[in-house]
């Protein structure tokens, strides 16, 4: 993955709560390996019936065509597991979603793909989405854990394994393989005090 220390841009101000994977990324738009995710994202919600750009979705407006950051209400990414959603969100151009929650498997996802869940609390968020109406440029200092705009600032939480992991570019075999040493270490202990678990099938344990 892409290693992240900041990541700036417009922030799209999309706050509605219990927006879920379903609404990310339409079912419609996984039937096909080629399917463009980019322009699946949110289709729902940026397209009439005839394929038409609605032009009052936040992403149809300039400058959030270009948006890198999301702030979303409450639980968003419920719904059904599909990691779709972040690839969506992902291929679009957002590396941020800040909210005051996520659905538990969207928030596992997103760190597995490189985009950052920050948890910030609603009144921030409220108070980011009334500036972006006007100045929607913001940077997210992942090594501070700080949203930043001019000389505003606002506190995100991420667990420190996971802002490690993003800001190292790791994806979950990257976390894992950093740690070869100690799973070396403990297999060898392990071996050590249970031979038996390791006996091949149909041989007597020591002792």
């Amino acid at each position: 993955m892409t290693p992240m220390a900041s990541v700036t841009g417009a922030a799209a101000p999309i706050l509605k709560t219990n927006v879920n994977t379903d609404i990310i990324i339409p079912g419609s738009y996984l039937r096909s390996q080629s399917a463009d995710l980019a322009q699946g994202l949110f289709a729902a919600w940026r397209f009439d019936d005839s394929g038409n750009e609605k032009p009052d979705f936040v992403l149809n407006q300039a400058p959030f065509r270009q948006a890198k950051i999301v702030l979303a209400g409450n639980n968003f990414g419920c719904g059904s597991s599909r990691e779709a959603a972040v690839w969506a969100l992902q291929r679009f151009g957002i590396r941020v979603v800040l909210a005051p929650s996520f659905a538990d498997i969207f928030y596992e996802n997103a760190f597995r793909n490189g985009v950052l869940p920050g948890i910030v609390a609603a009144d921030a968020i409220a108070e980011m989405a009334e500036i972006a109406a006007t100045n929607p440029e913001f940077t997210v200092d992942l090594d501070r854990k700080l949203v930043l705009h001019g000389n505003r600032s606002w506190a995100f939480d991420v667990p420190e394994s996971r802002r490690a992991a993003l800001m190292r570019g790791d994806d979950e075999i990257g976390m894992t393989l950093a740690m070869a040493n100690e799973i070396a270490d403990f297999h060898a202990r392990d071996v050590a005090g249970r031979d038996w678990a390791y006996a091949p099938m149909g041989r007597a344990p020591r002792g």
